[in-house]
């Protein structure tokens, strides 16, 4: 019988006021998302749906469903609050009405 073994991981989440980083061990072929419920990551930010919000590690897209390794970051996005196309629009707008 072999033994379960213990790997660390971090999840991290980012608000425009704050970023936290929480280290978590877990078992070695756990899932991102056990990862994350084990982590506290939902309780500090009640706000986080993982049905909506897209999850990556090291800032590759990843599904709930995969396996995280030891050392791995599991980093939850937050939605976009403007479309990054009319972010550049506005600016360029911008730049015009200053010169």
């Amino acid at each position: 019988m072999t033994a379960v073994k213990e790997i660390q991981i971090e999840v991290v989440y980012a608000t425009p006021e704050t970023q936290r980083i929480f280290t978590v061990s877990v078992s070695s072929g756990s899932t991102i998302e056990t990862a994350i419920d084990r982590s506290g990551v939902l309780e500090v930010f009640p706000e986080i749906d993982l049905m909506k919000q897209k999850v990556g590690i090291f800032s590759k897209q990843k599904k709930l469903s995969d396996s995280v390794a030891d050392g791995d970051r599991i980093e939850i996005y937050r939605p976009l609050l403007i479309d990054p196309k009319e972010a550049r629009r506005r600016r360029a707008t911008c730049v015009k009405k200053q010169t």
